[in-house]
């Protein structure tokens, strides 16, 4: 059963070489290939941009997940509409979730497709947040609730905006977040509701948090190490706890420790503080129950759904990725892979 016409080719993007340092025009190229066959072709309609590509496109030992391999797309969380199928149980005109983004159509087993229910989020691309990876970190790792005072770095990626809004809306006295300018640390405020937010260039980290947080914090949600990890220590009320997501200062180069902390051991054991690292892996269950706290919280006002949505297909991917490492996006970034005619629209509660 097929459920609209479907053309013989397709475009996509393929690492063309490995980066010698940051990802460069060249590491990346867009071709057109035969369309993939598979018992499910999907076309792709929303691809979710991600620092991590970053080091997926290097061959470095030790990472979560394997290399993007050279010659071929890379992986990426994407969401698209069942165009044929074989699977019943992945029926044509489904919407679903998979991994092969960086081109317009995927195909595959059923298994490699989540099916998904499209009245439950306001839109497809809702399904795409980084929603499960705040959730594991900031209510199961961090245990955030009524009464905390939450410090996020790296407030304004796709990962921060979201856990500050779930500190919030899990009872968090008081949020604050880090931020890469002034207007990023007034759209944590004013759009997201985090009660106070800072700019990490106007002075060392430990002075700016202190001044937001003079009693110390209870939670940490990092997603930078180096200075603001050492600072959050520092301030750490007795027991305070640490969710570890990520490290880039150091991915950046943009901060002294190179993203390798420098731990005040003494000061975590007077303190018994809780410091509980995670990697991104979730279960079907997980992402489920996620994306049905995510609608009740929408359907409440309780939450807005932070995102910058790039418009201008799978041609526009490779610069995508390069805008979002040069840090010109808020929130999660959202390539649509269907239409478009390179518009970027940045939402928080807009």
């Amino acid at each position: 059963m097929t459920y609209e016409p479907v053309p013989a080719t397709h475009r996509e993007v393929r690492l063309a070489r490995r980066p010698s340092g940051a990802p460069a025009p060249g590491d990346l190229e867009v071709v057109e290939a035969p369309l993939p066959e598979g018992e499910v072709l999907v076309r792709n309609e929303w691809m979710l941009m991600a620092s991590a590509y970053r080091e997926l496109m290097k061959e470095r030992p030790g990472l979560p997940l394997p290399p993007f391999p050279v010659g071929e797309a890379p992986t990426g969380r994407t969401v698209g509409t069942v165009v044929r199928s074989q699977d019943p149980a992945v029926p044509v005109g489904a919407l679903v979730e998979h991994f092969q983004g960086w081109r317009e159509y995927a195909a595959g087993p059923g298994g490699a497709f989540a099916v998904r229910d499209r009245d439950l989020l306001p839109g497809p691309e809702y399904f795409l947040s980084n929603g499960p990876t705040a959730w594991l970190g900031m209510a199961c790792m961090a245990e955030a609730g009524p009464g905390d005072v939450v410090f996020v770095s790296g407030a304004t990626s796709g990962v921060g905006s979201v856990a500050g809004q779930i500190a919030k809306a899990r009872g968090a006295r008081r949020v604050i977040g880090s931020a890469g300018s002034k207007e990023k640390a007034e759209y944590l405020v004013e759009e997201l509701g985090f009660d106070a937010a800072f700019d990490r260039h106007d002075g060392p980290a430990l002075d700016l948090l202190r001044e937001l947080a003079p009693d110390g914090i209870d939670v940490f949600f990092d997603n930078t190490g180096g200075e603001q990890f050492e600072a959050a220590v520092q301030l750490a009320r007795p027991g305070a706890r640490f969710a570890l997501c990520g490290a880039l200062a150091g991915q950046n180069g943009d901060d002294t420790s190179a993203g390798r902390p420098r731990l005040d051991l003494l000061t975590a054991i007077s303190r018994q503080l809780v410091l509980r690292p995670f990697a991104c892996f979730h279960t079907p269950d997980q992402i489920d129950g996620w994306n049905r706290q995510f609608a009740q919280w929408l359907d409440e006002g309780r939450f807005v759904y932070p995102r910058t949505v790039v418009e201008g297909g799978v041609a526009g991917a490779p610069q995508a990725l390069f805008d979002l490492l040069d840090r010109k996006f808020y929130g999660n970034v959202l390539l649509r892979l269907t239409g478009g005619t390179d518009r970027i629209d940045e939402g928080g509660s807009r």
